[in-house]
């Protein structure tokens, strides 16, 4: 409990520098504006977890929501771009894929947001060992790369493995130009780490984290 609290202070002093820090440079709208996003959903369930068979797009909307909780009760406003279990694709017809990356494309754009999460889980059937969460960013994105680093480095403190925020080729991250990360936020082929993700107190601490990485960024 006292660690919980102490995390919480912690994103309430980040808050209160973030508002001070960026205002000056940043409209209202732009400095309150999250865009959060569930990745798969619909036909499109993501990757499976080994052992439970949960599907990725799951767990992603479950962490979504946590967020939103978060990012609304700190006063900012949240956009998501998946609401529910469905895709945003229409009808699953031939091509439903690039319709559904367009759909989030055009919600981001619309929010123009201070910064976009989408919400993935890692799946390395090879070497099942692999745990832990990881952030990617835009190559050549420097404040993409900076957000990437400071929700890695909370991301650490959930995990006995470290990892380094890295680049990646990934649509959600090069099709638009705001600031933008994709948090992978473990291995559902690890069986620790789906015991974990599987666990809504698990989850909301994951939550916590990613949140408590932005407020740094932003501060």
């Amino acid at each position: 409990m006292l660690i919980a609290a102490a995390a919480v202070f912690a994103c309430v002093v980040l808050l209160s520098l973030c508002f001070s820090s960026v205002a000056a440079g940043m409209s209202g709208s732009a400095l309150f504006t999250v865009v959060l996003d569930a990745g798969h959903g619909g036909v499109d369930g993501g990757v499976v977890g080994k052992t439970t068979g949960v599907k990725e797009s799951e767990i992603n909307l479950s962490l979504v929501y946590a967020l939103k909780e978060d990012f609304e009760n700190a006063g900012f406003k949240v956009v998501l771009t998946r609401t529910d279990e469905g895709g945003l694709y229409g009808l699953p017809t031939k091509g439903f894929k690039r319709r559904d990356m367009q759909k989030r494309r055009e919600i981001i754009e619309e929010a123009s947001p201070a910064v976009m999460l989408s919400v993935h889980q890692n799946y390395f059937p090879s070497d099942p060992s692999r745990r832990g969460g990881q952030a990617f960013y835009r190559m050549g994105s420097a404040s993409g790369q900076k957000l990437a680093q400071s929700i890695q480095a909370e991301l650490n403190t959930l995990s006995q493995r470290e990892h380094s925020a890295l680049t990646g080729d990934y649509y959600m991250l090069e099709c638009t130009n705001f600031t933008s990360v994709i948090v992978e936020c473990g291995f559902l082929s690890n069986a620790e780490d789906e015991a974990l993700l599987t666990d809504p107190s698990y989850r909301e601490k994951l939550a916590n984290a990613i949140f408590c990485g932005t407020l740094a960024f932003l501060s």
